[in-house]
């Protein structure tokens, strides 16, 4: 796929720090979007397309008004049609509980499905102390559902813990929501020995119910830690029990066998519903020797609520 075919999009500031990072890892594939309020998160450095929500005077523009960012983010759709015009699928980053944020990720998530973009979204939840911030999420959460065709949603509590284990600053370089976002990028994007293509994540994210999406990455000899570290990862509320759709990656280095994609795409798909559609890729990458990573979207699940 071409890389204008291919969208990282931060909106707020994390999900600017986010998807800047992300984009560095495969800017060769993809193409790239920051809007913010704050004209600090727009980067005149980074390689793509900058958006202020904000005006002239202000330099946190609509930071702290959610319904302002909204508002904004409407006003914008002629500039934001014009880059969604070439692109297919869009990878959007964001931080939920106030601000740009949420105010214009779901205007936004609206804009790419009337372009035709398969979106997904990957969505921060505010940490367990902070009601306000998850009320202000949970309706954002809401209407991030229903205008994208997967939500992830990540809890900020286990996001903290996995980078302060990493040596990582989570709200500038999580390491982790960087590693989901290229993740299906590269998936679609590199060639390998059983492609996946955007016509074949379309057909699972088109099944009634939940979605979600992780990657995990290990030892191909130990499929089922590995699993079990990915069940513990910064994903809010993650399960795959009975899931009606999924399409899975696993990739791995010169050294990888057949067993070994079969043993790790076993236990990666053992819980699905029994009559689950299931749509595999493989690929082989030299720098992953000795290891294995694994892409996954999962479709009709359940909703869990905040």
């Amino acid at each position: 796929m071409d890389s204008q075919s291919l969208l990282i999009c931060g909106i707020g500031g994390i999900g600017c720090n986010w998807a800047k990072n992300a984009h560095k890892k495969c800017k060769d594939l993809s193409d790239l979007l920051l809007i913010d309020g704050d004209s600090r998160s727009l980067d005149e450095s980074a390689e793509g397309h900058l958006l202020s929500l904000g005006d002239s005077n202000s330099i946190d523009g609509c930071a702290a008004l959610t319904p302002l960012a909204n508002q904004r983010m409407l006003a914008n759709a002629p500039l934001t049609s014009k880059v969604l015009s070439d692109a297919e699928l869009v990878v959007l980053l964001v931080g939920l509980g106030g601000g740009s944020g949420s105010g214009a990720a779901a205007e936004f998530a609206r804009q790419a499905r009337r372009s035709g973009c398969l979106t997904i979204a990957i969505a921060a939840l505010p940490f367990e102390c902070q009601s306000l911030r998850r009320k202000i999420a949970q309706k954002s959460l809401q209407e991030l559902r229903s205008t994208t065709d997967v939500c992830v949603q990540v809890s900020l509590d286990r996001l903290a813990i996995r980078s302060r284990e990493r040596g990582l600053d989570w709200q500038k370089d999580s390491g982790w929501v960087e590693d989901l976002a290229t993740g299906v990028i590269q998936t679609l994007a590199k060639v390998g020995l059983i492609n996946l293509d955007l016509m074949d994540l379309r057909s699972i994210v088109s099944r009634t119910g939940g979605s979600t999406m992780f990657v995990a990455q290990g030892n191909p000899d130990n499929p089922e830690e590995l699993f079990s570290k990915t069940m513990k990862s910064p994903l809010e509320g993650v399960s795959m029990a009975g899931a009606t759709g999924c399409l899975i990656q696993v990739e791995g280095g010169l050294d990888l066998t057949l067993g070994q994609v079969d043993s790790v795409a076993e236990a990666f798909t053992k819980g699905l519903d029994s009559e689950a559609q299931v749509i595999f890729g493989a690929r082989v990458s030299e720098e992953l020797e000795g290891i294995v990573r694994v892409v996954a979207v999962l479709s009709g699940l359940p909703i869990n609520t905040l």
